[in-house]
């Protein structure tokens, strides 16, 4: 399993804790540190919609001027966004062999990752 997100994040560090309350290994990428590729953002987007994968709620998104943030009404151009600034990513995502998760959900942990 592979989590991707950022290792200050409020959100990923609950996801983590989670994980390893619950024996679940994985491997982190930071994506701060690590960048993300645009064929990773990509498969993300088939599997959970591009929309989904934007954190409108925090800080980068909300300091981004109205006409970028208007601007971001394709799939193509909110890849290119999240690939540019990885912090507008809806963090944790989460990856096995056939789950595909966004964000911290204690109930879709459970279900899928136990």
């Amino acid at each position: 399993m592979k989590v991707y997100g950022i290792k200050n994040c409020d959100t990923v560090k609950k996801a983590l804790r989670w994980l390893d309350e619950h024996h679940v290994r994985y491997e982190f990428h930071d994506f701060k540190k690590q960048g993300i590729s645009l064929e990773k953002l990509q498969e993300w987007a088939s599997g959970l919609g591009w929309e989904s994968l934007i954190n409108k709620r925090g800080t980068t998104w909300k300091k981004l001027d109205r006409e970028t943030q208007d601007s971001i009404t394709t799939p193509e151009a909110a890849l290119k966004l999240l690939q540019d600034k990885t912090s507008i990513i809806k963090r944790p995502v989460i990856e096995d062999d056939h789950v595909l998760l966004s964000g911290f959900d204690e109930v879709a942990y459970e279900e899928k990752l136990s």
